[in-house]
């Protein structure tokens, strides 16, 4: 089924001209087949469960919405794909980071500053002190700790068994709630448009007739008045 072009919205900020990151995925992704759609977000959230900053939820969020404007694209699949990439990613950056250790964190740090300073590692480690393996599956649901749980569970030497639990729950419940949530917020999103554009067609007409009659009425009122004879003043 073809798929409608989409204009990309933008946004100006001073003299420059920012696309919103969003539509720009999505954009994207509606150029590729529908089987490539899965594989992109399997890859896209797998490299940044291994430790690799990408946009992983923009990228999910975008297909999952593409999956609800029938483009073929079928949710239970994505979201299992989404699942599949993320505790595999996971588990490869928990493997990368027991193997690496703090060195790793150290040579991350200067490579992505941004994404993995000092600072950062400090709060991922305090999350990790304070909740142990949940730190894990509340840690898909936080940009953040997203891209930090696979590598620093691994270099703070976390049982993988606990790991594993909190990694597979946390996938499922991350890839495949987002999936679905979007997909039945952008049917539900459609319905809505169609049953308003027929209710503004309806409110339209009917409003129309209205003011007609209300019109018609206005002008009768002003006949009746230019037909009533006028009064003849009394004689003195």
């Amino acid at each position: 089924m073809g798929r409608a072009a989409q204009a990309t919205p933008r946004v100006r900020t001073g003299t420059a001209t920012r696309e919103e990151p969003a539509v720009h995925v999505q954009e994207w992704l509606d150029t590729v087949p529908a089987a490539a759609v899965y594989a992109v977000v399997a890859l896209v959230i797998g490299l940044e469960s291994l430790g690799i900053p990408l946009p992983g939820e923009i990228v999910l969020v975008s297909a999952a919405l593409m999956s609800s404007q029938h483009t073929g694209i079928n949710p239970v699949v994505l979201g299992a794909c989404a699942t599949a990439g993320a505790v595999i990613g996971d588990s490869i950056g928990y493997a990368i980071g027991r193997k690496g250790g703090r060195p790793l964190l150290a040579w991350l740090g200067r490579k992505f500053p941004k994404h993995f300073g000092e600072g950062h590692v400090a709060t991922a480690e305090r999350s990790f002190e304070k909740w142990g393996m949940w730190a894990v599956f509340f840690g898909r649901f936080v940009a953040l700790l997203r891209i930090f749980a696979g590598p620093l569970a691994g270099v703070l030497h976390m049982p993988y068994w606990k790991f594993l639990i909190a990694n597979v729950l946390g996938g499922i419940c991350w890839a495949g709630g987002t999936t679905a949530v979007v997909y039945y917020v952008g049917v539900v999103a459609e319905d809505w448009l169609k049953r308003f554009s027929y209710l503004g067609l309806v409110a339209a007409v009917l409003i129309g007739l209205a003011s007609m009659l209300v019109i018609k009425r206005r002008a009768k009122k002003a006949q009746a008045r230019q037909r009533e004879p006028e009064p003849v003043p009394a004689g003195d």
